[in-house]
């Protein structure tokens, strides 16, 4: 069963928390092919393996704001074996090797003219001799310029390779937009011919200065970029929620750049994650940008990179800020890593090796290749080649040890509302909590998920970012007779009747939405009241003013969004002051809710229950919070819980009130038997003394 979790859960983290031990190939769960070449050979890192290998910790250097080459990811991979299958099995070395630090070099080039066409200019720039390059600068144009342009290389000025087929410069101070380098693959060339395209814009002086990057030997491979999935997230007016899926948990990524289809763009824009803070998940902030981009024609300047720090599990949370304007087209999201090491290793074949990787606190090795890393930077090496990944099968994987995934005891009498947590499969499940929850439950700290056995489930409780939406449809303007405040029965107010789902629901926004498109409208929300204390009758309790107006009749009015706060009832009034206008058109009304969800690791198929409704528990605390940071990270299986049913409380025999009422009875009947005997038999207190003296005298 624990390997069974263990492989749902899809994380190496849950292996043994020992200290670090030798990397024996049974206790690695991936497994790839490498081609190598026959001496010594350099093997880049990709996302694969940074998804299943042991992870790297970016430290930053200088500014390295949405640039990679200064932040460097380091300490990772430390369970990466190399195993020669030609040779019986045997461990092959390998060096774990970093790109020089050391700033970069640049070449400047003799400006030489190009002959202008009806479409085009440009120039040619001469390095003197042939050099290993990888950018080019161009220095000196005046500013504003936005140009199309296109780059070859040369070596003899006859033959020429396209090295960007179509790319763009810019310097627009106004915008605050710049850059005026073009990247592209290393390549040894003396001549680089700039191409500008002057169809739709201006022609561009001649620069006051070319230069290109001179690459050295051991550099870094291009900055390692990953393509990642996006799912847009309910959210409320004029904000766009999305979801991203990274491809593994603590990546050393560095900022994410938006492929955005349109025009112009003004927007901000954060990314964030769940950590555990205190004692519930919470989203934290990774990053902010401002969205920018600045279209001239069919040519547009653009920076839609968002430098973040270093995610720690697979789900970010992009939001942006989209004022008055229409969610952006996204059509793609890019991550973008620190700068990573590559890997050196020698083979005296092509034969393929077999590389494995995934394992928790293994030792990085040491070999004796060590003394060679001085010398590798500057080797010519030959590129090896990654095979596809598959996960070995679980027999060959170490078996994890136990989780606490059972608590202590708990009477489910004892609270008062209960929830069926579906069947389904083992491993980390995720349960959102609906309204009912929220206004039921005493802000979560008497919620609790049971098994079959009453033994409680240990769970993580977290926030999410974006809002619980909940749509109340049309609302219904009120008759006036239902509205028991003569002040607000008045000609030029119309009221209508908002109904909430629960009372007691915490702080939440109401979201308003109108055809009209030209108005101007005081709102307000009442609760209304009954008679007493000071108050004869019914009476209306204000609880939110608001404002809503709309002047641009091309286009549609945006969404009035209200802040309410908690109240104990569910019958709201909104009244819309109509001065002397026409009503104004109400179309729909959604409630925006605080968003929270559970996470529990499931160990069988049976259902669990969720119970809430006590007043006298406090937050629960397990040992299974120590895991959060590998819980957050790991996907987990979306379940909805069942209806919400009330808990009857323990009924009271009948038969011991029957008895006790009989028994006193009995004993009252008794004292009062007693009691009349007691009477009848003494008589009146100065009875005796009389009839004792009358004796006395016929004596």
């Amino acid at each position: 069963m624990k390997l069974l979790l263990g492989a749902c859960l899809a994380l190496p983290a849950f292996a043994a928390a020992q200290d670090s031990r030798p990397a024996r190939p049974e206790l690695l769960r991936y497994e790839r092919a490498v081609t190598p070449a026959a001496g010594g050979n350099r093997l880049d890192v990709d996302v694969t393996l940074l998804a299943g290998g042991a992870p790297f910790t970016v430290t930053r250097r200088g500014d390295a704001v949405g640039r990679s080459g200064n932040a460097i990811a380091e300490g990772g991979l430390g369970d990466l074996r190399f195993y020669d299958k030609s040779g019986g099995g045997r461990e092959v070395p390998y060096l774990l090797v970093y790109p020089p630090t050391t700033a970069p070099q640049w070449q400047n080039a003799a400006v030489l003219p190009v002959a202008r066409t009806d479409t085009t200019s440009g120039l040619e720039a001469d390095l003197g001799s042939a050099h290993p390059v990888d950018r080019l600068r161009v220095q000196g144009i005046p500013a504003p310029f936005l140009k199309r342009v296109r780059l070859e290389g040369s070596g003899d000025r006859s033959h020429w390779t396209m090295l960007v087929d179509e790319g763009t410069l810019f310097d627009l101070p106004a915008e605050r937009l710049r850059q005026i380098e073009l990247e592209f693959v290393p390549g040894e060339y003396r001549y680089l011919r700039v191409t500008w395209d002057d169809r739709n814009s201006g022609r561009v002086p001649a620069p006051s200065n070319v230069e290109a990057r001179l690459r050295v030997a051991g550099a870094a491979a291009p900055t390692l970029r990953a393509s990642i999935s996006i799912e847009r997230r309910p959210s409320e007016p004029r904000i766009s929620r999305y979801r991203l899926r990274l491809p593994g948990v603590r990546l050393p990524i560095v900022a994410l750049e938006l492929s955005v289809r349109g025009g112009s763009v003004l927007r901000e824009a954060r990314v964030s994650e769940a950590r555990l803070e205190r004692d519930r998940v919470e989203p934290v902030a990774l990053g902010a940008a401002t969205l920018r981009r600045a279209q001239r024609g069919d040519v547009a300047a653009s920076s839609m990179v968002i430098p973040i720090a270093s995610p720690t599990e697979a789900a970010l949370d992009l939001v942006i800020d989209d004022g008055d304007n229409p969610p952006l087209d996204i059509s793609d999201v890019t991550a973008i890593f620190a700068t990573l090491p590559y890997v050196y290793f020698e083979s005296p074949s092509t034969e393929p090796l077999t590389a494995r990787y995934g394992g928790e606190r293994i030792a990085p090795p040491r070999y004796d290749l060590e003394a060679e890393r001085e010398r590798v930077p500057s080797m010519q090496l030959a590129v090896a080649r990654w095979g596809d990944v598959r996960e070995r099968a679980p027999g060959a994987v170490a078996a994890v040890t136990p989780l606490p995934m059972v608590g202590a005891p708990i009477d489910e009498r004892t609270f008062r509302w209960r929830r069926e947590i579906p069947s389904g499969p083992n491993g980390l499940t995720a349960v959102s909590l609906d309204a009912a929850v929220l206004a039921h439950s005493r802000r979560f700290p008497d919620l609790r998920i049971v098994g079959s056995e009453g033994r409680q489930v240990p769970y993580l409780l977290e926030r999410l970012d974006e809002p619980l939406s909940i749509d109340l449809g049309k609302i219904e303007e009120a008759p006036s007779t239902d509205i028991r405040d003569p002040s607000a029965n008045s000609p030029t107010h119309t009221q209508y009747r908002v109904k909430l789902p629960y009372p007691g629901l915490p702080d939440s926004r109401l979201v308003l939405t109108t055809s009209a498109r030209v108005f101007q409208r005081l709102i307000a929300i009442d609760v209304q009241r009954p008679a007493g204390g000071a108050q004869r009758g019914p009476w209306l309790q204000r609880i939110v003013n608001a404002s809503w107006s709309h002047a641009d009749p091309e286009s549609p009015a945006p969404a009035l969004t209200i802040g309410l706060p908690m109240v104990d009832v569910t019958d709201l009034v909104l009244i819309v002051d109509e001065g002397d206008n026409s009503r104004l058109p109400l179309e729909s009304a959604t409630l925006l809710l605080p968003a929270f969800r559970v996470r529990f690791v499931r160990d069988g198929s049976a259902p669990v229950t969720l119970l809430y409704g006590r007043a006298d528990i406090e937050s629960p605390s397990y040992d299974f919070r120590l895991l959060a940071p590998r819980l957050i990270g790991a996907p987990a299986t979306e379940i909805a819980a069942g209806p919400e049913r009330t808990i009857q409380p323990p009924s009271v025999s009948v038969l011991p009130m029957t008895l006790f009422w009989v028994i006193l009875g009995v004993a009252v009947v008794a004292m009062l038997v007693v009691i009349a005997r007691l009477v009848m038999k003494g008589g009146p207190p100065d009875q005796e003394p009389i009839v004792a003296e009358a004796e006395k005298k016929q004596v």
